[in-house]
């Protein structure tokens, strides 16, 4: 695997350990951890489809990574 490739891996695994940590209760979608696996896990897959010049996923984990730091903002305001 190339740098790319791991780039997307790494991405990849932290929306996916998001969402298994959310469905088996051990974090809340509210949670910071939760918000924050989601915008690192979707900045890092963004970065390797632009990397990898795949528009359908730059668009998919842009809009991903961006509804992610909305809630991370909206957040911060509460707490």
């Amino acid at each position: 695997m190339n740098k790319t490739d791991w780039i997307g891996f790494i991405g990849v695994f932290l929306i996916l350990l998001a969402y298994i940590l959310n469905i088996t209760g051990k974090i809340k979608s509210k949670d910071l951890s939760f918000i924050l696996l989601n915008l690192m896990g979707a900045g890092l897959a963004c970065l390797a489809s632009i990397l990898m010049e795949y528009i359908p996923f730059i668009l998919l984990e842009g809009v991903w990574a961006t509804v992610s730091l909305i809630a991370l903002l909206t957040y911060k305001q509460k707490h």
